[in-house]
């Protein structure tokens, strides 16, 4: 008896925890939102879905274009791509496009911008699918479409590859050196989805076959049942075909290869320190101490963050040892020059901190200018990082515009022993936003495989520039029904006394990044999905805001530090990532993932995009590249109403009317509108008129043909009266 009573102390105990942590926690007022609608749709189902029959599932022809078209530089774009997003695309899809330019700025020379009425632009709207033409088609308004649930910045991408001159990566002529295409798996009428063309139509531009370029088709593409069209000959790249995270590093080498691209737009620098050269850095003039490459340190780190101690004979960072130092001793360690374009930059770096308690990092910038011709430090920030066991992930925001170099600053301060020192590795700097929060989860691949389904962790709560808190959702075993899964979904959050917020929440983009630790920032691949709070999105079957205030319909939570908030519901996706590509790349690195988080208002991608005032004619490829003419001037003349575009079309000044999914403008100037009831309308006016007018015509015919019958009877009378006569006679 005595040995029963710990055993059933022990199960209460349990009982007791199960009811704090799940059973206990009060009901949900709104349920979460799934953005994808519970299922994991690439590119291709959602076009199928859509009823969509195109080229190679995602491909638009124009009635002059064949596969044999895209060699040739007249198919290439400008290295500025003018771009107009249509009204008609969703908030988020607008948010996420602008996210995609900058990964293209980021990782090569291709730079987009407004349309300023230049002859040959992308239109960007919501259409069936998602959707591109190959190349420049050099007709004025090209057509790109987002449609619903293309909204991930990686499908964006790949349509945005398709306008620029791509097609998909198993199109190749030597594609079947490197996969088996199932034939006989494959839905009828779209074998020719798996059709491939010579190097004569089309160039691999010298690069390899890439099972990892996001312009593959994934295994499982235009099947008829449970089995995969392709089966790669490498059986260890079957589940790493068809991913839609980032540019591979082949996707991006084409691109330069194509474009002459030498390094990216924003894309300032990038330091692992593996070559004894440190990328050009120099220990700074004046200082007592220098900062050393070093692969360990004293006091701590035992290996750098590159490597993490993967590579024999590799893995360097840089170390400024306090244990060595004098009390008030500096070390300067400076980026060599860089050259600003756009006035705003992002500072990110791994820093370990194994000093004393009192020693700091101060970042600061030496700016080159006519009245600093030597450079004049400015004093950025304090990186204020308690020491830790620890590779600690740093952002710091920058705005010089001058000629510049970072400067790191370690100070020895006070006279305390210390047996470390500050490290630093894996530097990036590029001329971006950053992000605002960091949410580390250690020991992450253990959080997966033991977490139970249907149960999340969740970050920190963040409170963003603009004074809304959200904090992000993690399900690291899947919701229930998605095993092998990365659950994500992004929370508001509101706390008793939280005033000068305006509910619903208008229009705030929260973006949910896990990060690929490559040391270098052009080579990362990392999965993120953004939701929008639309101030009119109603709960599903309710008249609750679904982004109202999570007082009124999120749940009260306690956090760990006891502290009491308001989760307001989740929108999110069940299929963020697969297990098994969290497990590739480094999105878990020294066994932790890092996630960053952003919220960003987006209000002002509700307003139209402005027109141009005029344009000019697109060049074709049939015309002359040498064309000066200034056809602008005619389209002065023109005025197109109802936000209709002038363009030149053979030589003439003519209006494009908007069209809609179910309207349309037309006439010269765009000044009618039809819509699809009216043209059904229309249809049944027209055959009804059609079969009065035959109804007419009947009547009539048969009244002509009666009295036709009386007079021709008449006749007949009066003749044979006639003949009675004559015969009497």
């Amino acid at each position: 008896m005595e040995g029963r009573k710990p055993t059933s102390l022990l199960a209460l105990q349990i009982v007791c925890l199960l009811c704090a942590t799940t059973l206990c926690l009060p009901t949900a007022k709104v349920l979460d939102y799934d953005v994808d609608g519970g299922r994991d749709l690439d590119i291709f189902d959602i076009n199928e879905e859509a009823g969509l029959d195109l080229v190679e599932g995602d491909i638009v022809l124009d009635e002059r274009q064949s596969r044999n078209s895209i060699i040739g530089d007249e198919y290439r774009w400008p290295k500025t791509i003018p771009y107009y997003m249509e009204d008609d695309l969703e908030i988020n899809a607008k948010g996420v496009i602008l996210k995609a330019f900058e990964q293209y700025r980021l990782k090569t020379c291709i730079e987009f911008k407004p349309w300023s009425g230049e002859a040959n632009y992308i239109s960007i709207f919501k259409g069936g699918g998602c959707f591109s033409s190959v190349g420049n088609r050099r007709v004025g308004k090209q057509r790109l479409s987002i449609g619903r649930n293309c909204d991930r910045i990686a499908t964006i991408e790949h349509e945005f590859l398709h306008a620029l001159g791509f097609w998909h990566e198993q199109s190749r002529a030597d594609r079947d050196d490197y996969v088996r295409i199932m034939w006989d798996r494959i839905s009828e009428g779209k074998e020719h989805n798996f059709n491939t063309y010579n190097d004569t139509t089309s160039s691999s531009l010298g690069v390899p076959y890439d099972y990892g370029s996001m312009m593959h088709y994934s295994k499982n593409a235009f099947r008829n049942g449970t089995e995969p069209t392709i089966v790669t000959k490498i059986t260890a790249f079957s589940d790493v075909i068809g991913q839609r995270m980032e540019f591979s590093d082949s996707d991006l080498l084409k691109l330069h290869r194509l474009y002459n691209c030498t390094q990216g737009s924003t894309f300032l620098d990038s330091c692992d320190f593996e070559r004894e050269n440190i990328c050009g850095m120099i220990q700074g003039q004046g200082d007592k101490a220098d900062w050393d490459r070093v692969s360990k340190a004293a006091g701590g780190p035992d290996t750098d963050y590159s490597n993490m101690g993967k590579c024999a004979g590799s893995g360097y960072f840089m170390h400024f040892s306090t244990g060595t130092a004098n009390n008030g001793d500096t070390a300067l360690l400076e980026s060599r020059l860089l050259y600003p374009k756009r006035g705003y930059q992002c500072l990110q770096f791994f820093y370990y901190n194994s000093a004393g308690p009192g020693d700091t990092l101060k970042i600061f910038v030496r700016e080159y200018n006519k009245a600093n011709p030597n450079g004049a430090l400015r004093f950025i920030k304090t990186i204020d990082a308690s020491p830790q066991e620890l590779w600690q992930l740093h952002h710091v925001s920058l705005d010089v515009t001058t000629k510049f170099r970072v400067v790191f600053q370690g100070t020895k301060v006070g006279p305390g022993p210390s047996t470390g020192g500050l490290s630093l590795d894996d530097i990036n700097l590029s001329e971006t936003t950053c992000p605002e929060f960091i949410w580390r989860v250690k020991n992450f691949s253990n959080v997966m495989e033991n977490t139970p389904t249907n149960t999340a962790i969740y970050s920190p709560p963040f409170t963003s520039k603009e004074g809304y808190t959200f904090q992000m959702g993690l399900y690291p075993s899947g919701k229930e029904g998605y095993p092998g899964e990365l659950s994500a979904y992004a929370h508001l959050v509101a706390r008793e006394g939280d005033t000068g917020q305006k509910w619903p929440c208008p229009w705030k983009q929260m973006t949910m990044m896990l990060m690929d630790q490559h040391p270098h920032i052009q080579k990362r691949m990392s999965n993120q999905r953004s939701v929008t709070t639309d101030p009119n999105m109603k709960a599903t079957g309710s008249d609750v805001f679904f982004w109202d205030d999570p007082r009124k319909v999120g749940v009260e939570v306690t956090d760990t530090d006891g502290s009491r908030y308001f989760r307001g519901p989740g929108a999110g996706t069940p299929v963020y990532l697969t297990h098994l590509r969290a497990k590739s790349r480094d999105f878990i690195k020294g066994g932790d993932a890092i996630f960053l988080l952003t919220m960003e208002d987006v209000s002002h991608l509700t307003v139209t995009q402005p027109l141009p005032s005029t344009t000019v004619p697109p060049v074709t490829s049939s015309s002359p590249s040498n064309v000066t003419t200034a056809p602008s001037d005619l389209c002065l003349n023109v005025q197109c109403l109802n936000d209709g575009v002038c363009v030149m079309d053979e030589g003439k000044a003519v209006c494009r009317c908007a069209v809609g999914d179910d309207w349309w403008y037309y006439g010269e100037s765009c000044q009618y509108k039809g819509n699809a009831m009216d043209k059904t309308t229309l249809a049944l006016a027209s055959s009804l008129s059609v079969l009065g007018v035959m109804l007419v015509v009947t009547v009539v015919s048969v009244i002509c043909v009666k009295k036709k019958y009386k007079k021709h009877s008449g006749d007949n009378s009066v003749v044979m009266a006639n003949m009675h006569i004559t015969e009497k006679l």
